[in-house]
């Protein structure tokens, strides 16, 4: 089976996590920088979780997991060490068709949580579906030696220049245009190599030269 890679924006939307432990406050600190709505289902919380409950970053309903905790929820991950309650997570959301990913347990999982290199909006995910875990995180650690922060502060740029060619370049075809040339390869190596004012110039070549054509 081939899975399809996908993006979500989780802005605003709610998502459970089933488990209070180190595993759970891993899962939580990475809902919380995609800026969801993140509700903690457990009897328990490490002291991170707990102090995340305390600053209001996360709803905590101190307990066991119940049916009623998926009401109204986008997604969910299960991160107890108690193999019941996961199955039956896993099993009330499949009913639900809400998404689930049960840590540790690739066939009860309707996706699976790649590896990943943040570079602000850049985000690079690795997945061996579930297969290697291990082997997605040597690849991570390759990649980020790859793509140093600078690819983050690029990446904003042409967002910004992206917005502008958009709001001031009223003919599409000169639109689509510019904007299929904002990079090369030339430009990609030398953000590679830390040269990032050398990259925006040519960027900012780009634009200028495409505008000015008749």
């Amino acid at each position: 089976m081939e899975l399809y890679p996908i993006f979500l924006n989780l802005t605003d939307k709610k998502c459970l996590v089933v488990g209070g432990g180190k595993v759970a406050e891993r899962k939580v600190n990475a809902l919380a920088r995609c800026g969801a709505k993140i509700h903690v289902v457990s009897p328990q919380l490490t002291p991170g979780l707990q102090d995340m409950v305390n600053r209001g970053l996360v709803m905590h309903r101190r307990g066991i997991y119940q049916t009623s905790d998926l009401e109204d929820t986008f997604l969910v991950i299960s991160a107890t060490n108690n193999d019941a309650t996961n199955h039956a997570v896993a099993n009330d959301c499949m009913k639900r068709n809400i998404v689930v990913n049960v840590v540790d347990d690739p066939p009860r999982c309707s996706f699976f949580v790649p590896s990943v290199v943040h570079r602000g909006s850049l985000k690079l995910a690795i997945s061996t579906g579930g297969s290697s875990p291990r082997l997605a995180k040597l690849i991570r650690k390759r990649l980020e030696r790859d793509f140093s922060p600078v690819f983050g502060e690029f990446t904003d740029f042409l967002n910004t220049v992206r917005k502008q060619v958009q709001e001031q370049v009223t003919d599409p075809n000169k639109r689509e245009q510019i904007l299929k040339n904002l990079v090369d390869e030339t430009t990609f190596d030398l953000v590679k190599h830390g040269d990032l004012d050398k990259a925006k110039e040519r960027v900012n070549n780009v634009c200028y030269i495409n505008r000015c054509q008749s």
